[in-house]
């Protein structure tokens, strides 16, 4: 008789590894390991010949980074996403993608469930089985974790390494960086450890060696640099008049970015599961495209459209954040974004300078700026008429003068 098959989420570390050692010997079951390149770098090397060693009868390493830049980054982006007021979703909007080739996966091989190493305190949890709802409701999830078999045996760091150590399971587990991180296309991001701490201070200089994509504000250079990025239906289609795909144009900003200095972020969050969370953040590249594509709207969209767009970012935001990318009522939102961005097209013009990114201009075909109606000379289109202020404050007036009159009663 077939085993069974399980499909893992697996990256190599501890975690994984120890989980996938684990499952297999736990339900006697065929484990498929299953990586998502979506631009992890050099944390990808030698992830099939450690994973074949640990027990997978099959490893999956496949290239996703064109398909989270064009098909998640960007239109994430075009919604002006912002994570209470600050996270740019770099881990929350990846987990949906790795999650959908997880089940195309699963169904291709025959396997009954995937599985993950996501904890039983975070959000990444929600996000993967969500997803996984949404595209494949009839493949199970397996979140060992939450097994109460797996927490007694690994109630702690130590006992996962004396597993892997007397598994033979080639893993590096060191105190040398107490700390968790996730890396991506879009950003890296660190929790855990010291970082527990809020008041502890990551932006310090003996803390600076913690950071990977970016050099510090003060060591950045001392010149500005400028950039232009070209925009067509609010996606960024070229950087300095060379044309380049949503994955070439991450990677370029990636690099502009992290050489100034650009997109650091410490905050408190809050979890969709209820706790307070403290993470830092590197995402150099989604920081500069987040401004210029601000920047690009300005004077492209209409007021009202933009007002409504906005009033949007908020729910949007949680969305992605909570897991709901498949949701209809995200799908629904993303119907409304596209339309909005059918004028946002043109060239916006940045400097770069330590951390900072300062405007420096913008223009457009489609600009809805018209300097002959905004002018504070003489208008020589008479397309406004100054007097026509004055009823249009008194009507706008009235509600509040009756108001005033009321109170004061």
């Amino acid at each position: 008789m077939a085993k069974e098959k399980i499909v893992l989420a697996y990256s190599g570390g501890l975690d994984t590894s120890v989980i996938l050692k684990w499952l297999k010997e736990t339900y006697d079951a065929e484990i498929i390991a299953f990586t998502a390149d979506i631009g992890q770098k050099d944390e990808l090397d030698g992830l099939e010949e450690k994973a074949l060693a640990t027990g997978a009868s099959k490893v999956y390493i496949d290239d996703l980074r064109e398909e989270f830049a064009k098909d998640f980054i960007y239109p994430m982006f075009q919604a002006g996403t912002l994570y209470e007021g600050q996270y740019l979703l770099g881990t929350s909007i990846a987990r949906p993608l790795i999650a959908k080739r997880m089940v195309d996966i699963a169904r291709a091989e025959g396997a009954a469930y995937i599985a993950h190493g996501a904890t039983g305190k975070g959000n990444d949890q929600v996000r993967f089985e969500l997803t996984a709802a949404a595209l494949a409701p009839e493949i199970g999830v397996i979140a060992p974790w939450r097994l109460e078999a797996f927490r007694e045996e690994f109630p702690g760091r130590a006992e996962m390494i004396a597993y892997a150590e007397k598994h033979n399971i080639p893993v590096t587990a060191s105190a040398a960086k107490p700390y968790s991180t996730d890396r991506n296309l879009l950003h890296i991001s660190f929790e855990s450890g010291m970082l527990e701490d809020p008041w502890f201070d990551p932006s310090s200089e003996e803390n600076e060696s913690m950071y990977v994509l970016s050099v510090s504000p003060e060591n950045a250079p001392d010149k500005a640099e400028y950039v232009e990025l070209t925009f067509a239906e609010g996606n960024c289609t070229a950087i300095n008049g060379k044309e380049l795909s949503p994955l070439e144009v991450m990677d370029t900003l990636n690099e502009l970015g992290g050489k100034h200095g650009i997109g650091r972020v410490d905050m408190v969050e809050n979890r969709f599961v209820g706790m307070k969370s403290r993470g830092v953040y590197e995402t150099p590249g989604g920081t500069i495209l987040f401004t210029a594509h601000r920047k690009m709207e300005s004077l492209t969209m209409d007021r009202e459209v933009m007002h409504l767009r906005d009033s949007l970012i908020a729910k949007y935001s949680q969305l992605v954040y909570n897991g709901f990318w498949f949701a209809p009522e995200r799908l629904a939102l993303q119907a409304l974004v596209t339309e909005s961005q059918n004028n946002v097209s043109g060239v916006v013009r940045l400097k770069l300078y330590k951390g900072n990114v300062i405007g420096a201009g913008v223009k457009s075909p489609v600009s809805l700026y018209n300097p002959d109606i905004a002018t504070m000379e003489a208008d020589p289109s008479q397309a406004y008429d100054q007097g026509d202020a004055t009823g249009f404050i008194r009507l706008n007036a009235l509600r509040l003068k009756v108001s005033s009159a009321v109170s004061n009663k």
